[in-house]
């Protein structure tokens, strides 16, 4: 396979799970409820190593490391660099995305400190409400009760996140994976990035709901557009396409 083979690989991959590109309305959900906790747990020194595949070794080595536990997530290895790494599931994608309780999903990211800060309350919130068993739309209520209250943070400045794990399982589309960097940002419009641009490595998708149609929703918690920059090395420093699972 060729290097250009390979890095159109990943970006169309990567499309596919920034955009949260839904299957057509008329195909039915596979994933419509949260399944049995334990198909969500991993071993937790597994885990551990897995969480820090996110990023390459001189990232993620001193970073906080979190596994996912039956309340929620949990401080494996505490770190000294200020970056967290953890493995995501499927409820940190939008809310409107058909793989949200997919139990295959495992997102290794690691996220620098600016996302710690104002990045992880949320993911800690939204994986406490799905682990006591709680519908989506009573997580987006938690949410906005929490923002309304003050009890979570701001988006910072410069908040982005290492995705570039060999293991990760991203999604049922495609070759389920590939390596990207994340950039969270009040920006409102993807364009003003070039993102989605022909030959650009750029993609965008709201943070919360991705169909225009539940846009509506989204009254009452911060506005945010995420950006995924495609990279083409995994985080061991190999070539994307360079893998079996």
């Amino acid at each position: 396979m060729s290097r250009r083979s390979e890095l159109t690989i990943v970006f169309v991959l990567v499309i596919n799970i920034a955009c949260g590109m839904a299957r057509a309305a008329a195909q039915s959900n596979k994933y419509p409820r949260m399944v049995a906790i334990d198909r969500y747990l991993m071993e937790k020194n597994a885990e551990i190593q897995f969480a820090r595949s996110a990023a390459p070794d001189s990232v993620s080595r001193d970073a906080t490391i979190l596994v996912l536990g039956r309340q929620g997530y949990e401080t494996a290895v505490e770190g000294k660099n200020g970056f967290v790494c953890m493995v995501e599931r499927g409820w940190m994608g939008t809310f409107d995305w058909p793989d949200f309780w997919n139990p295959k999903v495992r997102g290794a990211v690691c996220l620098n400190p600016q996302a710690a800060r104002s990045i992880l309350p949320i993911a800690y919130l939204r994986t406490k409400t799905v682990m006591a068993g709680r519908s989506q739309a009573e997580i987006v209520s938690a949410l906005k009760a929490a923002f309304e209250n003050k009890q979570l943070p701001n988006l910072e400045s410069g908040a982005m996140a290492y995705m570039m794990s060999k293991s990760a399982y991203l999604t049922d589309e495609g070759n389920h994976n590939g390596p990207h960097l994340m950039f969270y940002t009040p920006v409102k419009d993807g364009k003003d990035w070039g993102a989605g641009a022909a030959g650009s490595p750029v993609v965008s998708s709201p943070y919360w709901f991705f169909s225009p149609k539940d846009q509506s929703q989204m009254k009452g918690l911060p506005p945010i557009l995420v950006f995924a920059v495609v990279v083409t090395n995994w985080s061991d420093g190999t070539p994307a396409g360079k893998h079996s699972d």
